[in-house]
């Protein structure tokens, strides 16, 4: 009978243990490793612009590479989280919404594409997640029409109105024009802002905008009636800025039309098979104001290393992912800490980085970048490096 009761005895302190071993903490092994740092990506990988966006985030996962091969950040890896926003607005607000609240990332690199970018930027505001967009352009991503600055949102690029300036001021002192048409996506924010600027750089100097015909992206394929318009009107260049597909399109449709003036687009050109679908003779005495110029000595080593990573060449939606998801790595290193608020000051203060795609300085009112832009131009299906501009 002794030994029965010593055994219940056992028993009970045995099912106690276990009940109390359950009610206790999960053991450190289960919690998330305390030395990675989680950055998100947020990019276009499928859709209508998956070639920007896939050049994107490549370049980004290069630098990240990088920067962890060189002992990480803070003293931790860095570990990147992927989404794909299917090159759609109501996706990309999906997209960060998932690395805010499931990923629980510390920043976000991406979207490439302003519209993409202006969707995310309520769920980055509401959680407080610092974002850099290596190639959303429109001015209204930092600085709101109203004149509010949007806190939590950076950029690696130069922003619409300066490349409509520059498109204006080259094509009125390098190529000698008086009279423009435009060619607008009417449903892009990223084309109304470009030739909005362009417009006015161009009607301040005293030129004349002789024709301004809309189309819509995805939907439009026939663009003969709009070039009969711009060809009575007989301007001495057509400022299209828009994307690769169309513009190739309207392009090849305008040299079969026996428009021979010279084209002018943004950096929407510079990715994608516009000369294969506008032809290599079509792309002459076109020209596209671009982040970077791929002959340009400072890429050599990028270049490089991103072939030999991806098997593909790099270009400036490469070259400024790479720069974003640098500039979002100095900032924590320069914050010294993980903790959003601190990235985001150290964003808003971040001087002399210097890009691949040139040197950095932040204004702080505007989050806007300072640095130079390039002109390139199409001769017999290659980009050729035309000139380079400096902010004014």
């Amino acid at each position: 009978m002794k030994t029965k009761k010593i055994f219940t005895y056992l028993i009970v302190a045995l099912l106690s243990f276990t009940l109390l071993a359950g009610c206790s903490p999960k053991a450190p092994t289960d919690q998330p490793a305390a030395d990675v740092v989680k950055i998100g990506g947020n990019f276009e990988l499928t859709g209508g612009v998956a070639e920007f966006g896939k050049k994107g985030e490549n370049g980004a996962k290069l630098a990240i590479k990088e920067a962890n091969e060189a002992g990480g950040v803070l003293g931790m890896q860095i570990e990147y989280v992927g989404a794909d926003n299917k090159s759609e607005a109501g996706e990309s607000t999906a997209a960060t919404t998932k690395l805010a609240t499931q990923d629980e990332v510390i920043g976000i690199i991406g979207p490439m594409t302003s519209g993409n970018t202006l969707a995310a930027i309520p769920v980055i505001t509401e959680y407080g997640i610092p974002l850099v967009t290596p190639t959303g352009t429109n001015s209204t991503l930092t600085v709101t029409e109203a004149g509010a600055l949007n806190d939590w949102v950076f950029r690696a690029c130069f922003i619409d109105p300066f490349q409509g300036e520059v498109a204006a001021n080259f094509a009125m002192d390098t190529l000698g024009a008086t009279k423009a048409a435009l060619v607008i996506d009417q449903k892009g924010d990223y084309a109304k802002g470009l030739a909005a600027s362009f417009k006015e750089t161009f009607e301040k100097a005293g030129k004349e905008i002789v024709a301004s015909e809309q189309y819509v992206a995805g939907q439009d394929t026939d663009f003969r009636a709009i070039l009969t318009n711009i060809k009575n009107k007989q301007p001495d260049i057509i400022f299209i800025p828009g994307y690769y597909n169309e513009v190739g399109m309207i392009i090849k449709q305008a040299r079969d039309a026996k428009i021979d003036v010279a084209i002018l687009g943004g950096d929407g050109w510079g990715t994608g098979p516009i000369v294969d679908i506008a032809g290599k003779e079509a792309m002459n005495n076109t020209y596209y104001v671009d982040h970077v110029a791929a002959d340009d000595p400072a890429l050599a080593d990028f270049a490089a290393a991103f072939k030999a990573e991806y098997n593909q060449d790099a270009d400036s939606f490469a070259a400024l992912g790479y720069d974003a998801a640098k500039l979002l790595i100095a900032a924590i290193e320069k914050a010294g800490s993980t903790d959003k608020e601190a990235i985001r000051v150290a964003l808003e203060t971040m001087s002399g980085f210097a890009g691949i795609s040139g040197d950095i300085n932040v204004d702080s009112a505007t989050h806007n970048p300072q640095k130079s832009a390039s002109i390139l131009k199409f001769v017999d299906g290659e980009k050729i490096f035309a000139a380079r501009v400096d902010p004014k």
